[in-house]
């Protein structure tokens, strides 16, 4: 039996395997730490289940470190006019590792940062209708030659990919706004 090869497979089968280590040689370095130190501008969107745009936001951040433990304070204003809020508390351990909890957070997200990437997982309370859901994320960073940090955030329910979030960031930095 000849085995046939179709165009896409193999997207199709590394679908998950990328890791954040596979960037570890990659310029420049990000530190998570010293990024989300201080005002923080971004934008991004939300795209749903058939890739469609859904929604799109503006965020402001606002983040203060002693030592490996910050606190990074987040404000979303999307474009229906909804605002929203986060509080994110971090703690850095070895070897790039970190820690992050938030309100709407189940448990702890754990993550990881290695050149120019960091990867975080968690599961998140999503409002919904008269209730809510509970969808887990694969939050990936990328730092840019030019300081901007792009996030693509995956969600995902019973392993389905229900989501993902794309956005940009950049630090304000005295005299920008």
């Amino acid at each position: 039996m000849k085995l046939r090869h179709f165009p896409g497979t193999n997207l199709l089968f590394d679908i998950g395997t990328q890791s954040v280590k596979d960037y570890a040689d990659e310029k420049p370095s990000l530190d998570l730490r010293e990024f989300l130190n201080g005002p923080i501008s971004g934008s991004g969107a939300f795209f749903g289940f058939g890739a469609k745009q859904v929604r799109r936001f503006t965020i402001t951040m606002n983040g203060s470190w002693s030592g490996n433990v910050g606190k990074i304070e987040e404000e979303f204003c999307y474009h229906d006019g909804e605002k929203g809020n986060r509080c994110w508390n971090m703690n850095f351990g070895t070897a790039g590792s970190f820690t992050a909890t938030a309100d709407d957070v189940v448990d702890q997200a754990n993550g990881l940062q290695c050149g120019n990437s960091s990867l975080m997982r968690y599961k998140i309370i999503i409002p919904r209708g008269q209730g809510e859901i509970i969808v887990s994320m694969e939050d990936w960073f990328f730092l840019m030659e030019d300081g901007i940090l792009i996030n693509r955030a995956r969600m995902t329910k019973f392993g389905l990919k229900v989501g993902e979030i794309i956005a940009s960031f950049r630090k304000i930095t005295q005299g920008s706004g």
